[in-house]
């Protein structure tokens, strides 16, 4: 039986793992860290007594390559949501809040009905955002449309900034269309929101570790790949420090890892040099009754908060100005917010912080700007069996839970062809 050697066990990898243990290969995952999972995986955190995502993600139900990866595990159950694509929003500043419907329908028909847009935006509005759909990867996001008025403040720059974490203007333009084109180009149907309100891990990563075991492979924490030896045209051999691995001929290699250890193993491989900071928050607090599992935010420090059991976290996205910010005064900034937005009182929010815990991911995506999207590369490398995964590399994609997933089939569709 061929082998596979996955090199990696965030989503990426996992996904390429699982494609190629549903195939017949032989799959072994070697993680150098203690926990599978990556960016998005669930931990205990001491400090509220429950267990958190290390960061807060959404899927859509247009995200094929995420949706067809947790049927194939057994848990799209587990990403749960609304009939229909509705999207609450609060804007702290003006005092107002909306219920954006996109409906569930294929095309994109609710722009065409002032109740379920956007307030104070018209029909013309969206259409001036035609030229994005289409904008190629080396333009700018500020050079392609008008970054201002209520439709921009309001829908646009938040869902770029989630999106690309970067600043909507000095963002890739050709990044955003993809997103325009796969959720608000492609009508409700596709943008249904979904959470995993039971954990990251429970449906995406726990899963697929455990599908990997039954099929015959193992899963290998704190095992970190050092070195990789060729021969001729083909990975040879895998250096882990304290033990080697032989490739055989018909094994195949996933380097899904991210970028910096990437070019540590392959030297002179191109990746992104840029990356960008998110900040997310979570307290241990019941939500109020009726309040919406998520909620956009205008106006404030924080931008997406999520109600969960027990919990509210929030996420704060291009946030490399939070970095060094004391925490307490951090956390304390951003009670504050989630308290106007949920519509919880003063009193509350000025008094003691409820348990609390704040995870700021300094390196969290690459910078998706013009430049750094060009330094991504693709899945093929100059090895005929050694195959890249990984949201940085070139998906179409920024970096997203889709991205990485579609990253991972891709990696494990060019490995079977191999066969």
């Amino acid at each position: 039986m061929a082998k596979a050697h996955i090199i990696g066990a965030g989503v990426s990898g996992l996904s390429a793992g699982v494609r190629l243990a549903n195939e017949g290969f032989e799959v072994h995952v070697h993680e150098a860290t203690q926990q599978a999972g990556g960016r998005c995986r669930s931990y205990y955190d001491g400090a509220t007594d429950m267990v958190i995502d290390n960061g807060n993600h959404l899927l859509l139900s247009g995200n094929l390559h995420a949706r067809s990866y947790a049927l194939s595990i057994g848990s799209e159950h587990g990403l749960v949501g609304p009939e229909r694509a509705q999207f609450d929003f609060v804007d702290l500043k003006a005092g107002k809040r909306w219920m954006l419907d996109l409906g569930n329908g294929r095309l994109p028909t609710w722009v065409f009905d002032k109740s379920r847009r956007v307030p104070d935006t018209g029909v013309g509005d969206y259409f001036a955002l035609a030229p994005l759909a289409w904008a190629g990867n080396d333009a700018l996001i500020g050079n392609t449309i008008k970054c201002e008025g209520k439709l921009y403040e309001r829908l646009v720059q938040p869902l770029m900034l989630a999106a690309l974490n970067v600043d909507p203007p000095d963002g890739s333009a050709g990044l955003a269309g993809a997103i325009v084109r796969e959720t608000l180009l492609a009508g409700g149907k596709s943008c249904r929101p979904l959470i995993a309100r039971e954990g990251l891990s429970t449906v995406l990563v726990d899963p697929a570790l455990k599908l990997i075991r039954e099929k015959g492979g193992t899963v290998n924490l704190g095992h970190e790949l050092r070195q990789v030896l060729m021969a001729g045209e083909s990975i040879s051999m895998l250096e882990f420090g304290d033990d080697t691995i032989v490739v055989a001929p018909g094994d195949v290699v996933v380097l899904a890892v991210p970028p910096r250890s990437a070019s540590s193993i392959l030297p002179g491989l191109k990746t992104p040099t840029k990356f960008r900071a998110i900040v997310n928050a979570h307290f241990r607090y019941d939500p109020p009754d009726n309040m919406p599992p998520m909620m956009g935010v205008i106006g404030g420090l924080i931008e997406w908060l999520f109600a969960f059991p027990q919990r509210l976290s929030i996420t704060i996205s291009d946030a490399d100005r939070l970095v060094n910010v004391p925490r307490e005064q951090l956390a304390r900034d951003i009670w504050r917010d989630i308290c106007k937005a949920a519509g919880i009182s003063d009193e509350v929010a000025e008094g003691a912080l409820p348990p609390w815990q704040i995870v700021r991911e300094r390196r969290a995506t690459f910078e998706a700007t013009p430049e750094q999207n060009a330094m991504r590369p693709g899945p093929v490398t100059e090895w005929k069996n050694l195959f890249l995964a990984g949201d940085w590399t070139d998906t179409g994609l920024p970096a997203t839970i889709e991205g990485s997933i579609r990253s991972g089939d891709r990696a494990a569709d060019l490995a079977l062809q191999m066969r």
